[in-house]
C-alpha cells in the first residue's frame, strides 16, 4: 500500500490489482446489491457499461439488469487482467475514461467508488464521455453514501485522509488522485445536468435509514434524453 500511494493512480492499481479484492476499496457486494434492486425497476436494459470498473465488482450488478453483452472501461491494465479472469463472458476496453472511446453504443453505465480519483475540473469530461456513450434515454447511474455527521468519527477520518492527500500531491510527483469529499451531491447532480443529463435520485432502501430516518445512501439516475431505439 505503502508503494502505491507513491506512485501514480495507474500505476499504483495495477501493483495493487491482484490483492484489490481483499481491500476496503472494493465496493462492498451490498452496494452492488442494493444498486441492483434500486435498478430493476427502470429495466431491463440492453448494453450495460462499469465505467472505472477496476477488478469488475460492477457485474454483479450489470449482470442482473442487462439483458446484453455488458463492457467494463478502466485505464490500469492490470485491474482490467483480473477483470478479465473473473468474467470472462464480459468486453473490457483499456482507455482513460477522460476521453471515453464510446458513441451512443449503451443502454446503461455504471460507475462505483471512482469519482473520487478526479479532480472536480475533469468530471465535466468524464460525463460527457458518459453521455456520447450512451443511447437515447439511457441511464447513468451510481451510489452515493449519506454525508457523515459531523460530530462523527468517520467525518474526521476522511477529512484527515484528504488533508494527508492532499500534502502529499503537493510534494511529490506523480500525483495520486484519491479524494473522499470531492464529490457532494449538489455538485454532482450540477455536473451531470451541464452535461445534457436529467437527473433524479432515490433511496438505496437495502442500505437502511440512518437515525434520523434518512437513507444511508441514495442512487444518482441521470437520464439522457430521448426515447430508447
Amino acid at each position: 500500500m505503502a508503494v502505491q500511494a507513491l506512485s501514480s493512480v495507474e500505476r499504483g492499481y495495477d501493483l495493487l490489482a491482484p490483492k484489490f479484492d481483499e481491500t476496503p476499496f472494493r465496493t462492498p457486494d451490498r452496494v452492488l446489491d442494493a444498486t441492483a434492486e434500486a435498478l430493476l425497476p427502470y429495466g431491463p436494459f440492453g448494453e450495460g457499461l462499469d465505467v472505472c470498473c477496476g477488478t469488475g465488482a460492477g457485474m454483479r450488478v450489470l449482470g442482473r439488469v442487462c439483458d446484453a453483452r455488458s463492457a467494463g472501461v478502466d485505464f490500469s491494465a492490470g485491474m482490467l487482467e483480473q477483470a478479465r479472469r473473473a468474467h470472462p463472458e464480459a468486453g473490457w476496453v483499456r482507455a482513460d475514461v477522460r476521453a471515453l472511446p464510446f458513441d451512443g453504443a449503451f443502454d446503461l453505465a455504471v460507475t462505483f467508488g471512482a469519482l473520487g480519483h478526479l479532480l472536480p475540473a475533469e468530471r465535466p469530461a468524464l460525463f460527457g464521455g458518459v453521455y456520447r456513450a450512451l443511447r437515447p434515454g439511457g441511464l447513468f447511474t451510481f451510489p452515493v453514501g449519506a454525508p457523515p455527521p459531523i460530530m462523527s468519527r468517520l467525518y474526521w477520518a476522511l477529512l484527515g485522509f484528504d488533508l494527508v492527500m492532499r500534502v502529499r500531491n503537493a510534494v511529490w510527483r506523480p500525483p495520486f488522485v484519491m479524494y473522499y469529499r470531492t464529490c457532494p451531491l449538489n455538485a454532482l447532480r450540477s455536473d451531470l445536468a451541464a452535461a445534457g443529463f436529467g437527473v433524479t435520485t432515490v433511496p438505496l432502501a437495502a442500505l437502511g435509514t440512518r437515525a434520523d430516518g434518512s437513507p444511508r445512501g441514495r442512487l444518482v439516475l441521470a437520464r439522457k434524453p430521448g426515447s430508447p431505439g
